[in-house]
């Protein structure tokens, strides 16, 4: 891929906050990234940091959206102005993927910049080259694995050749394998392009020796600024307090399981599972959840995970062989959680899915965790005391009354966890439920995983957190062999 031209970006005490927000997302933050410039952007969950991407992306909006503060620059123009110079790749790669086939997707955002046509389609297949995502034009973009599709929306933003790449948490959600595709592909394209790299990312393990520079943001801007080594050695500590992830400071882990796993909840038998009737995506399953128990499915990205958690949770059909609750758990609801009403699942089954957004159903934080409580007819006072011990919990109570929709991705797998934990499920299957977590949050998170499977409660985390398999000592499920 031919060299392009590297941007800088300066922020002069620049924030952001959104309009429906009396809390300021990122105020005062003060920095400049030299043309060229590698850097790893950290901070504690909700310090701002997907806001401050989306303002250098100049994809915020206008004062209908939000009050900005201060300047964001990017080769000296205005971040807004400069649309095109910045390339970002969100931290979900399906909210990216916009067109059904490979090429019209990469082709996308060069249509928008008005790129000659002939161009496009050479630039389209160097940036494919250059994240060596080998597939044909025509294959159909939802035939991608995660890892697939990461690399196809970081191809979409090199075909637009920006001055500089934004990635927000690009391998949250991605197994081992394609954690070290997409660093590899990113790798590439830096050496061979000299773009300007600015990375979101809690574990950051992966990125250290790709970056050159660690910006932390936190409450009134900067908190530090500069090599890798120099600011963990320096500041480690006290980063560390803040929620980062500090190399050679691993999360507290809660104490082992207080007693052994009770009996079977819920029993598979060569169960088949698929979105598609009639089509399966893993069969052969033989999988039984104990009560008082964690139990983590692992598998590459696209092996059925989801699949097989929305199964066992009762809102996909089986599409062979059996899944049962035992009778401790069915009473009253029959034997197949598929057969259950909404309200039956509530107290018996929970569920957390990948996307947040997918379950977000109120206008406010505290609105969104009475949802269950609500229907379930509890009591105003014993909805109130539930409600806000999660919110202090989950560090959640001071955006009680926010638009979940405005929070950052971490603040929302909180909602969604807090929301399912409202209603204290028998039962609670979980989708990735540590990704966007900074070290703090997820330690409490954990935590309060622990409790519950201490309590009797039996866990189903669809998780490539290794951390958080050891820390609940989860059985381990991996799709392709038997319990």
């Amino acid at each position: 891929m031919a060299q392009l031209h590297p941007a800088s970006v300066e922020a002069r005490d620049w924030g952001w906050r959104h309009a429906s927000r009396h809390r300021w997302a990122v105020r005062g933050a003060a920095f400049r990234i030299d043309p060229g410039e590698r850097v790893l952007l950290l901070g504690a969950s909700g310090a701002g940091k997907s806001t401050l991407l989306s303002g250098i992306a100049g994809v915020l909006g206008g004062a209908d959206e939000g009050e900005s503060d201060g300047r964001l620059l990017v080769d000296g123009v205005d971040a807004a102005a400069a649309r095109g110079r910045a390339g970002l790749v969100l931290q979900d790669p399906d909210a990216q993927v916009i067109l059904a086939r490979v090429g019209d997707d990469v082709a996308f955002g060069c249509e928008n910049l008005g790129v000659p046509r002939d161009e496009i389609w050479s630039r389209v297949r160097d940036a494919l080259a250059a994240v060596d995502l080998r597939v044909p034009l025509e294959r159909q973009t939802k035939a991608l694995s995660g890892g697939q599709k990461q690399r196809l929306a970081l191809a979409g933003v090199l075909a637009m050749r920006p001055g500089v790449v934004l990635l927000d948490e690009p391998t949250a959600n991605l197994d081992p394998a394609g954690v070290l595709d997409v660093r590899d592909a990113v790798r590439r394209v830096l050496d061979d392009t000299g773009a300007t790299f600015v990375v979101v990312e809690h574990r950051i393990d992966v990125w250290l020796d790709v970056v050159t520079r660690v910006i932390v943001l936190g409450e009134g801007g900067v908190v530090a600024d500069g090599p890798p080594d120099a600011v963990f050695a320096a500041r480690g500590e006290e980063l560390a307090r803040l929620g980062a992830w500090v190399p050679g400071r691993p999360p507290r882990h809660p104490p082992p399981p207080l007693a052994s796993p009770g009996p079977s909840l819920l029993s598979a038998t060569d169960l088949s599972v698929g979105r598609v009737k009639g089509v399966a995506v893993a069969s052969g399953i033989d999988l039984e959840i104990p009560a008082g128990s964690a139990t983590a499915i692992t598998a590459p990205n696209g092996a059925g995970k989801s699949t097989l958690g929305l199964t066992v949770a009762g809102l996909l059909p089986v599409t062979g062989g059996e899944i049962r609750a035992a009778d401790v758990l069915a009473e009253g609801a029959g034997p197949h959680p598929i057969d259950w009403r909404s309200r039956e699942l509530l107290t018996r089954i929970g569920t957390v899915f990948q996307e947040p957004e997918h379950q977000l159903l109120a206008t406010t934080v505290r609105g969104e965790l009475e949802v269950g409580p609500r229907a379930l007819g509890l009591p105003d006072a014993e909805r109130t005391v539930r409600v806000d011990e999660l919110l202090a919990r989950l560090r959640l109570d001071a955006l009680a009354d926010a638009n979940p929709y405005t929070l950052s991705g971490g603040e929302k797998r909180r909602v969604t966890v807090a929301a399912a934990l409202a209603t204290r499920p028998r039962v609670l299957v979980l989708d990735e439920p540590t990704f966007g977590q900074d070290a703090r949050t997820w330690t409490e998170l954990v935590a309060l995983f622990a409790r519950l499977r201490d309590e009797g409660s039996a866990l189903v985390a669809i998780t490539h957190d290794e951390e958080v398999v050891r820390a609940l000592h989860a059985r381990r499920f991996s799709l392709g062999e038997r319990a």
